[in-house]
């Protein structure tokens, strides 16, 4: 009995506001203290906005935002350097309700800062995507739970980003770094984001391994991961995706989009390792689409290693307007697994899992430099595993490797007219042991 009522005590403390601790903050300020409680500035169930930036502000290398039995309530934070922000079990920063009118009016935002990290396991960013997506709310998908612009050696732990105007999280340069670079995301969260649960804009060095992609849904592209560059001087180079799910989300699983580099541009290498992109209740696109690379694109690789791709909504895999003239897309040891799952009514074109497409002349005129190497089509329906379509005198050209069908009676691929440097064949059963 007497713990449940120091149980009580305690909780009931917890939810009451808190006049802080100046002592200690001075401790902080003057340098005696390395390590500060955000709730020493104060706490406010309304609004916390000025305690959790004081705190960042202090110059701490250390701060703590302790669980206080309530959201702490903020409007945007901006984030430092040499620092880690520690966000006890429990705590949600959470939007403040009527703020966020700027069309990118982030949660937090850390920019040209070095050497951050923040570790929030069992701890969330929440804001209020319902209430931006209608007046008085001006329409804009830049309302972000983190943005990270510029930064260096950055790594962000446990943290899940949820119900943002925008990206869960956002990776770009800033106005004095193209790039933000050393960047990790280990065992984070973005779930019912805007536009994408992640969009990586222009990064170098960047790894993000066991997160989860999940139900986004309110502006195109919806991606659960989106790689695309604004400009041809930024960069994707040495990115690293493994270990990592993405589900259940209304655009593609993961785009990559590089129309706006070019042959100018640093080579770009992308690595996607032992990943499942898996459709769901709102059907969604491609598990995987590569898409924009104009015969003026960059060189490098992209590649997708030990993935899995099932009950996707349209395609497995989608390679659209990707020229053939330049960066290379591999396929190795992938599982492409039920296809077109969405019902898709206003979609008049061909139903396979593969699927290249060529629609804009101006970007490509033939689509290929890919390569699968044993990869395999689980697909309950007799159609062929991989085809082209086009809308324009373009076709295939460098596409290598076998595609094995296991169920299949008879296993195909459909190439369209003349295609150039192409021995792409498909196999019904399994490769012989």
């Amino acid at each position: 009995m007497l713990q449940f009522l120091l149980f009580c005590t305690t909780a009931s403390a917890l939810a009451q506001p808190s006049v802080g601790d100046p002592r200690a903050v001075e401790r902080v300020l003057s340098g005696k203290s390395a390590t500060a409680n955000a709730a020493w500035w104060g706490f406010s169930t309304e609004d916390s906005t000025a305690a959790l930036q004081a705190a960042i502000d202090s110059g701490a290398k250390r701060v703590i935002v302790p669980y206080m039995g309530e959201p702490w309530i903020v409007t945007p934070i901006r984030l430092r350097g040499n620092q880690e922000l520690y966000l006890e079990p429990g705590v949600v920063i959470l939007a403040k309700k009527g703020a966020f009118h700027g069309g990118g009016d982030s949660l937090l935002t850390a920019s040209g800062v070095d050497n951050l990290t923040i570790r929030g396991y069992g701890a969330s960013l929440r804001m209020r995507k319902a209430d931006y997506q209608k007046p008085p709310y001006t329409k804009a998908e830049w309302r972000m739970g983190l943005a990270l612009r510029g930064v260096k050696n950055v790594r962000v732990e446990g943290l899940r980003s949820e119900s943002s105007g925008g990206d869960g999280f956002y990776i770009d340069g800033n106005g004095t770094r193209g790039w933000s670079e050393d960047v990790v995301f280990k065992d984070c969260e973005a779930h019912d984001n805007h536009r994408q649960g992640m969009s990586v804009i222009s990064a170098v060095n960047l790894t993000v391994e066991h997160c989860r992609f999940s139900k986004t849904g309110g502006t195109a592209p919806e991606a659960g991961l989106d790689l695309e560059p604004d400009t041809e001087t930024q960069r994707l180079q040495n990115v690293l995706v493994r270990n990592s799910v993405f589900e259940q989300n209304s655009g593609d699983g993961v785009l990559v989009y590089l129309r706006p580099l070019s042959a100018k541009s640093a080579p770009v290498s992308i690595r996607f390792e032992n990943c499942l992109m898996r459709g769901g209740n709102q059907g969604g696109r491609a598990g995987i689409r590569v898409s924009g690379v104009k015969d003026d694109g960059p060189q490098g690789t992209i590649e997708f290693v030990d993935c899995v791709t099932e009950d996707t909504g349209r395609e497995s895999a989608g390679v659209t307007d990707k020229s053939s003239k330049n960066v290379k897309v591999r396929f190795v040891n992938c599982h492409f697994r039920n296809p077109w799952q969405s019902a898709a009514p206003a979609y008049a074109g061909p139903r396979v899992p593969i699927h290249f497409e060529l629609r804009r002349p101006e970007i490509a005129a033939t689509v290929g430099q890919v390569e699968f190497a044993d990869c395999y089509v689980h697909d309950p329906v007799e159609r062929p595993v991989l085809r082209l379509e086009s809308i324009h005198d373009g076709g295939l050209a460098d596409v290598h490797g076998v595609i094995f069908a296991p169920a299949a009676k008879s296993a195909r691929v459909r190439l369209g007219l003349d295609p150039k440097n192409t021995d792409i064949k498909a196999v019904a059963g399994r490769p012989a042991q």
